[in-house]
């Protein structure tokens, strides 16, 4: 009942101004300590209408100088993941979800330089884009909890043998990174979260 709170509050635009901030505050709280990887599914189709927020959520995403190098590819057609994911390890996992998500990064961008502002555009390495990634699938991965799914952050980028047959079966652009693919689907079965807090990795003023 908390994560279908959380739901409603964070990622369907309700807003309650009779809530305290406590009690925003808990129920954030909760979603992100209760968040875990699910690796086995039920097979269920993820619902339209929640896809589109867990969309939303992940690009609600910080990102340097603004520039969202992020691009989304849902993949729900399970006849295409055998040459999609060709040699991933993860491809039962896959195979269970409801819908696999890859995302993706623009590792360019275009703008004038900062050097010269007012000048053309041109064409510049995004160095930032593996920060903004994380965050993006951060967010997704809250999201995911929030609804009552599961879901499973599986590395993609730098591994070629990852990258290279997603690259080739979406023919994606020279300068776009599939960055990582995010399983997606109802649980089979329960899965616990893990305990993280560590005080000993705090420091305060000096290390």
């Amino acid at each position: 009942m908390l994560l279908t709170v959380a739901a409603a509050m964070l990622f369907a635009g309700c807003c309650n101004h009779e809530k305290t901030d406590a009690d925003t505050a808990d129920v954030v709280m909760a979603n992100i300590l209760s968040r875990k990887s699910v690796r086995s599914y039920t097979g269920d189709t993820v619902p339209a209408a929640v896809m589109e927020n867990l969309l939303r959520a992940a690009m609600a995403a910080p990102s340097g100088r603004d520039l969202r190098p992020w691009q989304i590819v849902v993949m729900t057609d399970k006849s295409q993941y055998e040459t999609v994911f060709e040699g991933n390890f993860n491809m039962q996992k896959f195979m269970e979800s409801g819908a696999v998500l890859i995302l993706c990064a623009d590792t360019t961008f275009s703008a004038p330089t900062r050097e010269n502002p007012d000048g053309p555009a041109v064409t510049q390495v995004n160095h930032l884009w593996r920060d903004d990634m994380g965050a993006v699938t951060e967010n997704l991965l809250l999201a995911v909890e929030a609804y009552g799914l599961g879901a499973c952050w599986t590395a993609c980028y730098p591994y070629p043998d990852r990258m290279d047959p997603i690259k080739a079966a979406l023919q994606l652009p020279p300068t776009v990174v599939p960055y990582a693919v995010v399983p997606i689907g109802y649980p089979n079965g329960e899965t616990q979260p893990k305990d993280k807090w560590d005080p000993a990795r705090v420091h305060y003023n000096r290390w």
